[in-house]
Order: C-alpha cells, then structure tokens, then sequence
C-alpha cells in the first residue's frame, strides 16, 4: 500500500512540472501583444511603407523592405495587412473617428469651414498622416497606382457611415434617415476633394513643413466652405 501511494506521488509530480521545475500548462512563449501595442506596429509599418513607396514606388517595393524598416518580419506584415498597398490605410484611416466626434459636436450656426479649427492646429491631426510632408507625394501616387487608389477610395467609404450617424445623433435623427445620409456624401466628398486637389496642385509648391501644413488647412476650409453653399 506504502509503495502504491509513493508512486501515485512521483507519477503526480512528473504530469505537474516540466523538466525546467515550472508548472506544466502554464504558457512558456512570449505573452501575447496588447491592442496598443499591435496598433503602433500597425502605424510603424504604415509609416515605412509610406516613406518607401514615395522614394522608390510602389512595384520596387517588398515586404521584406517594410518589415525591415521597422525591425519585424515580412511574415509579421503579412500578418497585420493583406497586401503592401493596405499597410498605408492606418495613415488613411486614422481620423474617421475624430472627425465624426467633430461632427457630433458640430454647434447650430458654426461655419462649417470652422469645424476642423482646432484638429487643423495640431501637428498630430490625422487627416494629412502622422508625417504632413509625405501626405502630397502618397496621395499623387493613387493617380497611377491602382492598388493604393483602391485602399484610398476604400477609406472615405468606410468613413461615410461613420458620418453619417455622427450627423444623424447631432440632429436627433434615427440613423438611417436620409438627410444626414447626403449631408455626410456631402461632407465626405468635399474632404477627399481637398486632399486631392492640395496634393496634385499645391502640395510642391509649399517651400517647407510648416508651408505645407497652412496650404492643407487652407484647402480644407475652402472646400468645407463651398459644400455648406450647397448647390445652386
């Protein structure tokens, strides 16, 4: 009975430990990576693609040059975008949600050209990307590139929707009511219009940063202005 019970306790210890004495079960491998963290692999990678598809175009491009640039893997670009096109949508992306909360907040009888004031003074705002000096040259590049035209068009139609209930909640409209709907077309038109146009006509004109930051805030609130003049 002594030595039944001895060894229930060795074969015990043996399936409760590994070799190393750590507990087995217990995961060994690197901890897994917070959402922070994954989003600011996701910018860094934008980032370098960004500065690579402006120096050398988009077919020299790899993904082994991307992951390089920011000291991961091409497997780990593949693994946050699809293609080498989708790593710039972060840049793209990145101020939906900003100028939706913008929108909300949108006060009866404020110039609608007023309404980006405050994000257009901060160097940060995500509508020219996190480097302004590059935004001109990547949104040329969606002229002859067809995958980042794709991605760019992809973006402001993703930003729509979000417009749109941003303006229906402002109005107290239910959300798939039609006016907000077009105001938000509208609004969402006019945005990409402007970035457009700074990039093809303005955008090497602007002698330094600070230039070209003025030029796209400029652009902006003159295309903000003629859409709340509507049609007519």
């Amino acid at each position: 009975m002594t030595a039944a019970r001895g060894n229930t306790s060795r074969s015990t210890t043996r399936s409760t430990t590994t070799s190393a004495g750590r507990p087995a079960g217990r995961p060994t491998g690197r901890p897994p990576l917070t959402e922070e963290r994954k989003a600011e692999i996701r910018l860094g990678i934008a980032r370098a693609a960004v500065d690579l598809f402006v120096t050398q175009g988009v077919a020299a491009t790899t993904g082994e040059q991307i992951g390089a640039a920011v000291g991961v893997s091409a497997r780990t670009v593949w693994r946050y975008f699809p293609s080498k096109e989708s790593c710039v949508s972060p840049l793209f992306s990145a101020g939906i949600d900003m100028i939706a909360d913008r929108l909300r907040r949108w006060r009866p009888g404020q110039p609608l050209d007023e309404l980006l004031d405050q994000e257009l003074a901060d160097e940060q705002h995500a509508l020219a990307g996190p480097d302004r000096a590059t935004v001109g040259a990547l949104v040329r590049l969606t002229r002859t590139e067809p995958g980042l035209r794709a991605i760019w068009l992809q973006t402001y139609d993703e930003a729509e929707p979000a417009f749109a209930r941003a303006l229906a909640e402002r109005a107290g409209l239910p959300a798939d009511d039609l006016r907000p709907t077009i105001q938000a077309a509208i609004f969402n038109a006019a945005l990409r219009a402007a970035v457009e146009h700074y990039a093809w006509h303005i955008a090497d004109a602007a002698s330094d940063r600070a230039g070209a930051e003025a030029e796209l805030a400029a652009t902006l609130r003159s295309a903000l202005r003629i859409a709340a003049q509507g049609v007519v």
